[in-house]
């Protein structure tokens, strides 16, 4: 079994502790997403988990306790997400230079081919237009060169509940066009940005994308990746897609460990939180 930790809030940044104590005690309890009380155990126990995927903007607090996963001999590696928007897209996330800093020694501590860049959303607007994320794509590539080997990119999705929250956004004029590639510069700034990544070492891939991004140099990819996982750690695994997830996601399948509306970052565009209000009341609760 494959454990992810989360696609549905920020276990590292924010659990680092709960999760550390769930590995001590062997399991999980998850509430079903759709009917939170309907919950499910899973086991954490280490013959029961081939490999844990951790999606995240900061792991910090996680990195004072991956000596006891290592000591426990569990296999993982980590989804690591860098851009660079304004605060009314990412509002509490630390800054971008402490966020490399963390990259930088979390490369160091397991190896660049466990940390994967996520350059994920792409949100394109007036204040992040297509120069914007060419320049900004650059400037994250250049400072984590020979610290990772895969870089993976998506263009935003919107959802219902972020259409809600990018609607109050007043001066960012988001582009909301369903058809990204339409827009004006597009390929051009996907090309520049696979260009960029080869040139400092990296593949790249896209993330559940139904824009066809091959004819710019990005194949589409696997966030959690069995093969990736076999070569890695030297493992046989058998497992197939996630049915799960949406036709256009790679990803094989895996238990998610986390609760939606938990995470106080809190981005704009995130799919996993509807408002501050609701992720201040799980928190308390």
């Amino acid at each position: 079994m494959i454990i992810s930790a989360s696609r549905r809030t920020d276990i590292p940044a924010f659990f680092a502790d709960w999760f550390i104590n769930r590995i001590e005690e062997g399991f999980c309890t998850v509430p079903n997403p759709f009917n939170a009380k309907q919950i499910s155990e899973v086991s954490l126990r280490k013959h029961d988990v081939d490999a844990i995927v951790f999606w995240t903007k900061n792991p910090s607090p996680l990195l004072k306790s991956l000596s006891k996963l290592d000591e426990k001999g569990y296999k993982y590696y980590f989804q690591f997400s860098l851009t660079l928007y304004a605060k009314d897209l990412e509002p509490k996330v630390p800054s971008i230079e402490k966020r490399i800093e963390t990259f930088l020694a979390l490369s160091s501590k397991i190896g660049p081919e466990r940390v994967i860049w996520r350059y994920d959303p792409i949100v394109i607007s007036k204040m992040a237009d297509v120069g914007f994320h060419e320049f900004n794509f650059m400037e994250i590539a250049d400072k984590l060169a020979g610290s990772t080997r895969r870089v993976v990119i998506s263009i935003v999705d919107m959802y219902k509940k972020t259409l809600r929250k990018m609607a109050k956004l007043k001066d960012a004029t988001i582009n909301l066009n369903s058809h990204p590639e339409s827009i004006d510069g597009f390929g051009d700034m996907i090309r520049s940005i696979a260009s960029c990544a080869n040139r400092n070492g990296m593949e790249i891939y896209s993330c559940a994308e139904d824009v066809d991004l091959e004819n710019y140099g990005v194949a589409p990819g696997k966030c959690i990746d069995d093969e990736l996982i076999e070569r890695l750690f030297d493992l046989n695994l058998s497992v197939g897609k996630d049915r799960f997830q949406r036709e256009a996601c790679g990803c094989v399948a895996s238990k998610d460990i986390g609760i939606y509306n938990t995470c106080p970052y809190n981005c704009t565009y995130c799919y996993a939180n509807s408002s501050l209000g609701t992720i201040h009341e799980n928190r308390r609760g």
